[in-house]
């Protein structure tokens, strides 16, 4: 649902509550987009929602509020307000910083069209476990899709002060670990309840099997790579989600596994689209591998699509 106009930017930010969890669709107006420089804004704009979070969560008041079944909390608002703004307010004409490694690595700037570009955003993923005070869980997000396909993907931890961010074909400041199990792979519980998931991955890969339970689809991508034990302390060999999820969640890290030479699949071992429409969920699960035959664990685990919870 992407927005053009012909004299200034214009913005279209649809608000889609799993708590507070937002996506935005944007479309940038005129002139065409430069990803270097798109890049390094949605590197920008991941932080300053993550400064947003330490704020409402350094003032201990994180004012949680209901609306239906869902939990939405100041500190989500917040974060937001301020990543929205930032792309809908200043995008090109703002004035920011592009890093010396993107600089450096990224010498010819690819530019495309805006209506070919979708940016997804999630102010804050691990919502329910923000409120915990479990803050190592917590990310915030930012994800370009050029013609649907996950591009640009940045992964903030602002508790840890960490960024993870990659360009597909471009350049990125996070590596695979040099090796994974692929016999019985160590696996997130990718969702509360965690025994959804848990049953899953116990039935494909054996009891020997090691769940994990964390929430956050952000940490969970971020468990298979090297980002350090100080700045990610769970490491998984795989991730597996068996419910719905968003597409705001996971297109960040979609676009990061790709950059890296890894998979991200729904389970029945189809690409995910990331345009605009038609629909902004995955209903049928997704498998995320990396440094492993990811089609060959699709043929494992095909006898056991039934129990997938399919919305």
């Amino acid at each position: 649902m992407g927005v053009s106009a012909s004299r200034a930017r214009a913005l279209l930010c649809t608000v889609l509550v799993t708590g507070m969890v937002c996506h935005l669709y944007s479309r940038f107006g005129r002139p065409a987009v430069n990803l270097r420089q798109l890049l390094a804004l949605s590197i920008r704009v991941a932080e300053e929602g993550g400064r947003a979070l330490g704020e409402v969560q350094s003032s201990g008041s994180l004012g949680p509020r209901s609306q239906g079944n869902k939990l939405r909390t100041d500190a989500e608002l917040l974060s937001h307000s301020r990543m929205t703004s930032l792309f809908g307010n200043a995008y090109p004409q703002i004035k920011y910083e592009i890093p010396t490694l993107i600089q450096e690595s990224i010498r010819n700037a690819r530019i495309v069209s805006p209506e070919r570009i979708t940016v997804w955003i999630d102010p804050l993923d691990a919502t329910q476990e923000f409120t915990d005070d479990l803050r190592h869980l917590v990310t915030t997000m930012v994800c370009v899709a050029v013609d649907g396909k996950p591009v640009i993907g940045v992964i903030h931890k602002p508790f840890s002060k960490y960024t993870a961010w990659a360009m597909v074909n471009g350049t990125l400041n996070i590596h695979p670990r040099k090796s994974y199990n692929e016999k019985t792979p160590n696996n997130n519980c990718l969702q509360i309840p965690c025994r959804s998931s848990g049953t899953y991955s116990k039935t494909a890969f054996g009891n020997d099997a090691i769940i994990i339970p964390a929430g956050g689809a952000g940490y969970k991508v971020l468990s298979l790579l090297n980002a350090g034990e100080h700045k990610q302390p769970d490491l998984a060999d795989l991730y597996i989600h068996v419910t719905f999820i968003k597409k705001w969640d996971i297109c960040a890290g979609n676009a990061i596994l790709k950059a890296l030479g890894g998979q991200m699949t729904t389970i029945e071992g189809d690409t995910i689209d990331y345009s605009d429409s038609p629909s902004n969920k995955v209903g049928v699960g997704l498998v995320a591998t990396i440094g492993m035959d990811h089609y060959a664990l699709l043929e494992r685990l095909s006898s056991l699509k039934s129990l997938a919870l399919k919305k």
